[in-house]
């Protein structure tokens, strides 16, 4: 089954406006990005529009091109300040140091679950995404116990996802960008987050596995996914790239937003 995630991120925001009509004011939302990368600014305004969808206002502080550590920080406490919730864009410029920027978000306000600290309230949106996946077409108990290979470790998908999967009784493997691939073909779920265009193909897997790509590149000017789209025809679940994960995942931010809220 390949997996529409534009149609159950659509659920999700029905669900969210349903919340948020009950509610005397809608949250807000605050972003810093690097003012001079057209990646970050992109993903920014994807987020803005799920945010006009919604009727949550943002605010944006667009860092200068020569932003050190220090006014990246000062930027992320202002809009705190200002908002509900905040992320912090990836990438931040080259002067910057990204994981003390990330420290310095207050946890209640860390929607992205991204803080270089221990603990968080919410999960990070994309391991959220795989979390509502599997619960809507496996059920809550599908994980315990199943083999589950990550590829990757980054913040976003590798190392959070790979945590979660523990947490829900997994057996859990983690292989790094460049490792042997050869563990997928004994894994009853992979999780794909290495940004290597196709580099996973059906024969390394096994009949049935449920494959959950979070891999995103650009390649030949379109946005690629870490597994061939023939993987499809094993998988008993595929989550294509694009349309796959992503579009949960933004919705999930939303979720995390209003979560985070309601904590207070």
């Amino acid at each position: 089954m390949i997996i529409n995630g534009t149609t159950l991120a659509k659920d999700i925001k029905n669900q969210l406006r349903s919340e948020l009509a009950i509610w005397p004011h809608p949250p807000t939302l605050g972003f810093v990005r690097s003012g001079d990368d057209l990646v970050a600014k992109k993903f920014v305004g994807m987020k803005a529009k799920t945010a006009a969808e919604l009727g949550i206002p943002i605010v944006e502080f667009a860092l200068p091109k020569d932003a050190d550590t220090e006014a990246a920080i000062a930027a992320v406490r202002e809009v705190a300040v200002k908002t509900d919730g905040v992320i912090v864009q990836m990438p931040l410029g080259p002067a910057i140091d990204a994981v003390k920027v990330l420290e310095s978000l207050p946890i209640e306000k860390d929607v992205d679950a991204m803080g270089a600290r221990s603990g968080t309230l919410v999960l990070t949106p994309v391991v959220g995404a795989i979390a509502h996946i599997l619960d809507v077409y496996k059920g809550q108990s599908f994980v315990q116990g199943k083999k589950v290979v990550v590829v990757g470790q980054g913040k976003l998908v590798g190392a959070p996802a790979a945590a979660w999967f523990k947490t829900q009784g997994a057996e859990v493997s983690i292989l790094a960008r460049g490792d042997d691939l050869g563990l997928l073909t004994f894994a009853d779920i992979v999780v794909l987050g290495a940004g290597v265009p196709g580099m996973v193909t059906p024969e390394m897997l096994k009949p049935g596995v449920v494959l959950l790509d979070a891999g995103t590149s650009e390649a030949g000017g379109t946005l690629k996914g870490d597994a061939d789209p023939s993987c499809a025809d094993v998988a008993s679940l595929y989550t294509p790239v694009p349309g796959g994960i992503g579009p949960v995942a933004v919705a999930m931010i939303f979720k995390n937003l209003l979560a985070l809220v309601g904590k207070k």
